[in-house]
């Protein structure tokens, strides 16, 4: 007889992409197939692609031939206009538009070989959160909740903080054929400001908590009910979220309030004044979600695609950024949380080392940096090169397939063994690809 697992993954093969069963994350958890570093994720995502050259990646010979002509036609060699200098006891590399993060370059394992299969942004960052540019696949952040579940059965497992939802953005949180449960809960959008995130219907305006109580009671007997006579999976999903959505009635909005943190801790972040308010409010909430059981959480910063305005364009998000992250891996480090959190940061590719306005530069899959922090990789690392100008990996490469690989092993998942069958077949993050670095591991 099949289990209700089995059931489950029958049922979501029948009927695809609609809204099947929403179980919650408790019961979609699966056991960790050995010993996690991490319990859980922040991935502070740069959409743009970032240059590798302004930022982790210094290339002495690029500037040195500043002013040549460049691989394409009416293009010139483009060297940083700013300098490098080496940071902490491991002497990491980083431009000088990071004061603050610098002071923690002990704590990031920077990869200088990262590559990609597409060079068009919203291809790459479905790569970088799906695993793939063709096919509507889970999220990351889905597949680690479908495989760990949630440590707080009073919030998603899964929480985008001011999300990308245009140009096919809703994709990138999506969990496609997973159950419903694991996909993220969207709060705002990638243009609202952060003082203003709330989550929609949250509240009920006509009824009290304990009227809300007695109705859902009601509704859910004949739920039920229903389940009985039925055996039908996505009632049972609908029996799961309705709880969900009930108990979150009184954890999400007290987590979302900043109103009880320190002066101290809001300067930490840069979340009391611009121009680090916003991306600072991010950081902080991402700490708090974390500190309360959210597995996996996503923050996100715009505007990195800069073919023009790049000196402008990198001072103003550099000094975006640079505090709040710097603010987030103290308070994490500070609270015991970042042995245990993997701290993710990066863009979908980098950019190319020439340019014809001489003031930006173009999009390349081919090699840039990400880098890692807490949860069980090395501290103050470099993995990886690219070539003297910064075009392609050539040394210690890391594909998508081998960062998502890494990622679940670090959260004591086999990227192998952690699949979900559908129409016929196991698919899982990495596809059939995707290698576990492991010189990075600690």
């Amino acid at each position: 007889m099949p289990t209700r697992r089995q059931l489950l993954q029958q049922a979501s093969a029948g009927f695809g992409y609609l809204a099947f069963a929403d179980m919650a994350s408790a019961e979609s958890k699966l056991a960790s197939h050995f010993p996690a570093k991490a319990k859980r994720v922040i991935f502070l995502c740069m959409r743009g692609g970032p240059s590798h050259m302004e930022t982790f990646d210094p290339k002495p010979e690029l500037t040195r031939r500043h002013g040549e002509a460049g691989r394409n036609k009416g293009t010139k060699l483009l060297g940083s206009r700013w300098k490098f200098a080496k940071h902490g006891q491991s002497g990491i590399d980083m431009v000088e538009l990071f004061p603050e993060l610098a002071k923690h370059a002990d704590k990031l394992c920077v990869l200088r070989g990262m590559h990609t299969d597409n060079e068009n942004h919203p291809q790459a960052l479905e790569q970088l959160h799906t695993g793939s540019f063709q096919f509507v696949r889970p999220s990351m952040g889905a597949w680690t909740v479908y495989g760990l579940g949630s440590e707080n059965a009073n919030l998603p497992g899964f929480i985008s903080i001011n999300p990308l939802t245009a140009l096919g953005g809703l994709r990138y949180y999506s969990s496609a054929f997973l159950p419903a449960s694991n996909s993220a809960t969207l709060l705002g959008n990638a243009n609202q400001p952060s003082a203003k995130l709330q989550l929609g219907n949250i509240a009920n305006p006509r009824l009290d908590n304990a009227a809300q109580r007695a109705q859902l009671d009601l509704l859910q007997s004949m739920n039920r009910d229903l389940l009985a006579q039925t055996g039908d999976p996505r009632v049972e999903g609908i029996i799961s979220s309705y709880e969900l959505a009930f108990r979150m009635q009184g954890e999400l909005p007290r987590v979302m309030d900043l109103s009880g943190e320190s002066k101290e801790t809001l300067q930490l972040y840069g979340a009391d004044k611009a121009p680090t308010e916003t991306f600072g409010r991010q950081c902080l909430l991402a700490r708090r979600f974390a500190e309360a059981g959210v597995r996996f959480i996503e923050i996100s910063h715009q505007e990195w695609d800069l073919h023009g305005g790049l000196q402008g364009g990198m001072t103003r998000n550099c000094g975006q950024i640079d505090k709040p992250i710097a603010g987030l891996l103290h308070d994490l480090d500070q609270r015991g949380l970042l042995e245990d959190t993997l701290v993710l940061w990066g863009g979908e590719f980098g950019r190319t080392p020439d340019d014809a306005t001489q003031d930006g530069r173009g999009h390349n899959n081919k090699g840039y940096s990400m880098w890692m922090a807490g949860g069980g990789v090395k501290g103050g690392h470099i993995h990886g090169a690219t070539d003297d100008l910064g075009v392609a990996a050539v040394d210690g490469k890391v594909h998508i397939h081998d960062l998502h690989a890494t990622m679940l092993h670090l959260l004591g998942l086999d990227h192998e063994r952690l699949t979900f069958r559908y129409g016929g077949r196991d698919f899982r993050l990495t596809d059939v690809k995707g290698n576990v670095v492991k010189a990075i591991l600690a």
